[in-house]
């Protein structure tokens, strides 16, 4: 792997932690539009990523951690010379887990198809397909928040057709969505709209479309 490549999946993991800001990630997002490559890392550390967390069960920690971390914490505000972790550090301490989690548990060979993008910056979702292209992911990436009476529908638009409904994704999570026919992905466009709570009431979009990319 050359130099570049090394720093561009450098650049994923922080983009995937959410530890990639202001400029450099908005150039970050643009060359994800445009460059294979980038979206291949970040669908790697997405999927490596998102199957650690499935592998986790949320622990309370004891009443005594919160009280020695408070009791540790000084009365005043923390003084200026303090500086969180450079990002870049912050993705290198998940390397080694995400490295053990990769040989431990297998994740399903996705690959890459499209980066759906909004014009607003609004966030991006990566969508990657099964070999057989029976099945794709949805990963979502720095979503904003929507209104709870909302929901993301997701549809493909092959040439000269009306929009297919392939369903209802989640936004802080990633969906699987089951492809009933492959002319759904063929020669298409793959748009997210935002619709009443459960979907298109009427089988067509009827909310604005905030995210597209056609394959």
């Amino acid at each position: 792997m050359s130099k570049k490549e090394q720093r561009d999946e450098a650049l994923a993991a922080e983009y995937v932690l959410g530890t990639l800001r202001g400029g450099a990630k908005l150039r970050f997002q643009r060359r994800l539009k445009n460059e294979p490559a980038l979206a291949v890392y970040v669908a790697r550390w997405l999927n490596l990523l998102n199957g650690m967390e499935s592998q986790l069960k949320p622990v309370t920690p004891p009443e005594t951690v919160w009280k020695r971390i408070a009791f540790s914490l000084p009365e005043s505000r923390r003084p200026k010379r303090y500086r969180p972790m450079i990002p870049w550090l912050a993705a290198a301490s998940l390397l080694v887990a995400v490295l053990i989690y990769s040989v431990a548990f297998r994740a399903p060979a996705l690959t890459p198809l499209a980066v759906l993008s909004s014009d607003q910056n609004q966030g991006q979702w990566i969508v990657s397909v099964s070999s057989t292209h029976d099945r794709i992911q949805l990963a979502p990436l720095h979503i904003a928040d929507i209104n709870p009476g909302k929901s993301f529908e997701l549809w493909a638009i092959p040439a000269g057709q009306s929009p297919v409904s392939l369903g209802v994704i989640k936004e802080r999570a990633s969906s699987n969505i089951t492809i009933a026919e492959q002319r759904f992905l063929t020669n298409a466009t793959l748009a997210v709209s935002l619709e009443p709570k459960g979907g298109s009431p009427t089988g067509q979009p009827t909310g604005p479309v905030l995210y597209s990319a056609k394959i």
